[in-house]
């Protein structure tokens, strides 16, 4: 007098199943409503004979009074049916057990993979997304960067989860577009792009993945600059500064110029000698500001915060009464 509900995750492969479900499906008739569930060519192999059934809850809940009947769920966990199932059975002078039994679990970040399946369809279907570049995403990403920084500096972290997710979509968007081209045209896919960073944090940190050690930060910041010193070299670039991007906001190319040089010992007073001017007081002013381990971009943005709701102030204070 058992019925046994058996749901499995789309996010794994079929086959990939329990133990206490490979058990459970075969310990008693099994039953379907989802004559393409994924599983079932597997379960043939084993010699699991399964039945594909029009879902009928008073049936089911029925046929489990006389034995244990194992329902294969479809892979969205058939929930209106088990509910129907469920009030089927309470209307029953004798009900039946109902047990679930998890044949699949989603391992963190299995979502991403619905991520790819959604991508695909929007490119496929969607007018505007078949018809976007590299180029034409541009602002797009630039806009998102901008939207994450604010709920940060905001302390939104609320809102942080959404803006990361239409970060996450511009991402998975290039990787997609990227994905159409042959790899001999550049071509690459989110794996790739995954692989990459991956086998990136793995070499940069020899200390965690490896047996290097090291007694703290400080040299895990030297190890880190010595591994990427390398990799330049093996890529060919001939100038330490080669990789700053020198598309990025001007407050934030100083910063990374300086830094970058200042780690490999480029002179100071080369910092001096930048010019005449306005840019070479803002130059300057940076080169100051990290003397004094302060992030000048952050501290101008702070400034203009504050600016903000001053001016924000002052318009409620001279607005006429209503």
């Amino acid at each position: 007098m058992t019925l046994v509900v058996v749901t499995t995750s789309p996010r794994v492969a079929p086959g990939l199943l329990s133990g206490r479900a490979w058990a459970v499906l075969g310990s008693g008739r099994v039953l379907t409503g989802s004559g393409d569930h994924p599983l079932l060519p597997y379960l043939a192999d084993e010699g699991i004979p399964v039945e594909v059934v029009t879902p009928d809850p008073v049936a089911v809940a029925r046929e489990s009074l006389e034995g244990t009947v194992v329902w294969l769920a479809a892979q969205d966990g058939d929930e209106p049916f088990m509910r129907a199932v469920g009030r089927a059975a309470l209307d029953m002078e004798d009900a039946p057990v109902i047990e679930l039994v998890p044949g699949s679990y989603d391992l963190p970040g299995a979502r991403l993979i619905d991520l790819v399946t959604v991508m695909d369809r929007l490119r496929r279907d969607c007018p505007w997304d078949a018809k976007q570049t590299h180029e034409s995403l541009v602002p797009y990403l630039l806009e998102e960067s901008y939207e994450v920084l604010e709920t940060i500096e905001d302390g939104d972290y609320a809102a942080l989860r959404e803006e990361l997710g239409d970060l996450l979509l511009q991402v998975m968007f290039h990787s997609r577009l990227a994905q159409e081209r042959s790899p001999d045209d550049g071509g690459f896919d989110v794996d790739d792009v995954a692989g990459g960073i991956v086998d990136k944090l793995v070499r940069r940190h020899p200390h965690v993945f490896s047996d290097t050690v090291v007694s703290g930060a400080d040299e895990v910041n030297d190890n880190w600059d010595a591994i990427k010193a390398a990799e330049r070299a093996a890529k060919g670039w001939e100038s330490l500064l080669d990789g700053v991007p020198m598309g990025q906001p001007a407050l934030s190319l100083a910063q990374g110029l300086q830094s970058r040089a200042e780690r490999a010992g480029v002179p100071d007073s080369l910092a001096r000698a930048v010019g005449q001017g306005i840019g070479r007081e803002l130059f300057d002013l940076v080169r100051r500001a990290r003397a004094a381990g302060l992030d000048p971009e952050a501290e101008l943005r702070a400034a203009a915060r504050t600016y903000r709701d001053r001016v924000r102030a002052w318009e409620q204070s001279t607005q006429p009464p209503q």
